[in-house]
């Protein structure tokens, strides 16, 4: 499991084991842990887009939220981003890898918990993949099941101390937490919803044939 915000920390420690997926010497799930108040990838749309607010970039082929989407301010300001890199997206998209949104005092929670039992004060970014891996430690231990977990903690969590200090203090960052979407935020018309339902059903047919099921 691995943050992701643009793509480049999931891509960096995720990517080798998709090709071992591919070449079948490995089984691997791969988890993207994108924050509730940027969800590109489990809310977002799979479509050419701009990749800047300033309409300039080339259209890229990603999951989106649109260019014009202005994220929550959450302070893992480093996937604080509408979009999806187009490698991550196509992955995606072809059922390769899978998506999980985390909410902020999750991650916080998770910060805090992994800190007391490791010694390593991660970043909020970090804080993503590790509140993932906790939610499928969970998963895995209810089903009498014991997997091997490796989780992506990109960066330590230094500069992030006053929001910690916020989250056990019960101050703003409990005030800021998103624990759901503001449908609004997103623009959603029956169209998108659609889309992403079909896309859904599209991503689970094509692992399927993938792995000859």
């Amino acid at each position: 499991l691995a943050c992701a915000g643009g793509g480049s920390n999931l891509a960096g420690i995720r990517f080798p084991f998709v090709r071992e997926n591919l070449e079948g010497r490995a089984e691997t799930k791969i988890v993207a842990c994108e924050p509730k108040a940027a969800p590109s990838l489990t809310q977002g749309e799979y479509k050419y887009d701009f990749g800047d607010t300033a309409h300039l970039t080339p259209l890229l082929k990603m999951y989106s939220l649109g260019p014009d989407f202005v994220p929550d301010p959450v302070h893992a300001g480093g996937l604080r981003y509408h979009g999806m890199s187009p490698l991550v997206s196509h992955l995606y998209h072809e059922g390769m890898i899978d998506a999980t949104a985390i909410g902020q005092l999750d991650a916080f929670e998770a910060g805090v918990l992994f800190a007391r039992a490791e010694g390593i004060v991660p970043a909020s970014e970090s804080n993503h993949a590790i509140a993932g891996a906790i939610r499928q430690a969970r998963i895995a231990a209810e089903a009498g099941e014991s997997p091997v977990i490796v989780i992506g903690v990109s960066g330590s969590g230094q500069l992030d101390l006053p929001a910690y200090a916020e989250y056990l203090s019960g101050g703003n960052t409990q005030r800021h937490a998103i624990d759901g979407l503001d449908q609004a935020h997103l623009a959603l018309d029956e169209h998108t919803l659609a889309h992403r339902e079909v896309g859904g059903q599209a991503r689970g047919a094509r692992a399927r044939r993938r792995r000859g099921g």
